[in-house]
């Protein structure tokens, strides 16, 4: 009945909504402000006619782990993977791409990757077959087991980033990753950054405008807040921030995220980067995945090249490997 009549289903999707809702304030155009530590957060009618809690909201939108554990759901289940990576010039032509469909096999804990076919462009290899670049080495990382791993689990509890006793590469994907699965939680050890990726922190509210509204999205009822740096900053505030933006749609009932959209910049002394990433989940066998992520990044290191380049990962044909039976 849902793709036969799509309107039916809208309907009902937003069926609580109107019940509880005086049909003259549907489409009123009005919007107030709360305050939640510092926090100057612009609410649409809809969400001050539902009465919704703020300040728990904001608590539930801070702790929140089920974009982590979305991504660690992928360790222990079956999938197949289209991949496509491109890399740029300085005039922004490809210089090197790989694109490829991949499979995961999961059983007991045990992980592989199996590359079902690859075409491969430029010099995005070595002889060896390494990544000349770190963009698709990250993404490697999160994506691929070419040899297989065991001990693996989707557990979140525990399981936290962290920069302790890792150094050198290691030390930086586990950086990256910590932007990645935790935008807004200040990152160890990333030197002139720290806290200032912490923007749910109080010392950093007054740089940013907070909205939080009520739309469909992905054919499910959500939050969304978003949170996107205030235009009229002065250079020394402007360089106290690193994500710029940062849109999050969260599920009514169940408050997961199911889809986020976020801009990340900063120029330091030694390195500056631009990136942007989206993700969009869906659900399977009971486990939140996910099933599209986008990314565009131009970033300098000291002692390496500028890197630009883009992926995009789109995952589906999800299934329950023996280990969670």
């Amino acid at each position: 009945m849902q793709s036969k009549y799509p309107h039916i289903r809208r309907f009902l999707l937003w069926l609580p909504v109107f019940l509880l809702l005086p049909a003259a304030f549907l489409f009123a155009q009005e919007n107030d402000t709360v305050v939640v530590d510092k926090k100057v957060i612009t609410l649409s009618e809809i969400i001050i006619r539902n009465n919704v809690d703020i300040p728990s909201f904001i608590e539930k939108v801070k702790n929140d782990t089920t974009f982590y554990k979305a991504f660690r759901n992928l360790r222990v289940l079956n999938f197949t993977s289209l991949n496509d990576i491109r890399m740029f010039n300085k005039k922004g032509k490809v210089k090197a791409s790989l694109y490829s469909k991949t499979t995961q096999w999961a059983n007991k804990g045990c992980r592989h990757t199996t590359i079902l076919n690859e075409e491969v462009t430029g010099d995005m290899y070595d002889k060896a077959r390494h990544y000349n670049y770190y963009t698709p080495e990250l993404y490697a990382s999160l994506f691929f087991a070419p040899d297989t791993i065991c001990g693996e689990t989707n557990i979140v509890k525990g399981a936290e980033l962290n920069v302790i006793g890792k150094s050198g590469m290691a030390k930086h994907k586990e950086q990256l990753k910590m932007l990645f699965f935790n935008p807004g939680k200040a990152i160890p050890g990333l030197p002139f950054i720290g806290s200032k990726t912490a923007i749910f922190e109080e010392d950093m509210a007054p740089l940013y405008e907070y909205h939080l509204d009520l739309q469909e999205h992905l054919g499910e009822l959500c939050y969304v807040f978003a949170i996107k740096v205030k235009d009229d900053l002065s250079g020394a505030k402007r360089n106290r921030v690193v994500i710029d933006e940062m849109i999050t749609w969260f599920n009514v009932t169940t408050f997961e995220v199911i889809a986020r959209n976020y801009a990340m910049s900063y120029k330091a002394g030694i390195y500056d980067f631009d990136v942007q990433m989206q993700v969009e989940m869906t659900k399977t066998n009971g486990y939140l995945v996910p099933k599209l992520l986008r990314y565009t990044g131009n970033w300098d290191v000291i002692f390496k090249k500028r890197e630009s380049g883009v992926f995009t990962a789109t995952l589906f044909d999800f299934g329950s490997s023996e280990w969670l039976r």
